[in-house]
């Protein structure tokens, strides 16, 4: 009898147990996904690359932001592309230059023709750095495009474009700054927050 229920009680405890490898398991599993598609490039011919926005210290990027302009005009100097659209709002009411403006400042100064440069200005998080971008793809008519930004948010711009209608490849920043745990864990704390939030509530929402 007193084994019996000894095994009873232990019931609940044995399946919060197995409940929380479950979890543990689940989140393991989303983390090298998310990891896995930022380490993939898919770079290939498309009509435009878009280079997702991050903070800009008045006419500078910041060391985030530098490397993704750096990473998208390698791959228009390439010949993958023939426009970049940069992405990115004011920072700030203060603000001189909104990152959009300091990143096609920086593609001029390495030899980009204005030609070859479209901007927004109105963007100010991931969701809406895409918005703009569709609706200057769909003034110029085009389709197909890479992204541009670090590894560990690829896996949400690659799923935000997908829900707008984009056709996206991917191709990750390949000198990010988020590569060490301690600069990294913040980062991907946040991304598998989106992942989550985003299964019950439309990714474009927000």
């Amino acid at each position: 009898m007193g084994a019996g229920m000894s095994r009873h009680r232990a019931g609940p405890l044995g399946w919060l147990w197995r409940l929380l490898v479950l979890v543990l398991l689940w989140l393991l599993g989303v983390t090298a996904w998310i990891v896995w598609v930022g380490e993939r490039d898919q770079a290939a011919r498309a009509d435009a690359i878009i280079v997702l926005g991050a903070a800009a210290y008045d006419a500078k990027p910041s060391p985030v932001f530098e490397e993704r302009i750096r990473h998208g005009l390698d791959l228009y100097n390439a010949g993958y592309a023939p426009l970049l659209i940069f992405t990115g709002g004011y920072g700030g009411s203060s603000a001189r230059f909104s990152e959009s403006q300091v990143a096609r400042r920086y593609a001029l100064k390495h030899g980009v023709p204005d030609s070859a440069i479209m901007i927004e200005t109105a963007s100010r998080n991931t969701v809406q750095n895409l918005v703009e971008a569709k609706r200057l793809m769909d003034q110029r008519g085009l389709h197909r495009v890479i992204i541009v930004s670090d590894p560990l948010h690829m896996a949400r711009a690659l799923r935000l474009s997908k829900a707008m209608g984009i056709e996206a490849l991917a191709s990750s920043t390949p000198s990010t700054r988020f590569r060490s745990f301690h600069t990294s864990w913040r980062f991907l704390a946040q991304e598998i927050y989106f992942f989550h939030r985003d299964l019950f509530v439309s990714a474009t929402n927000g």
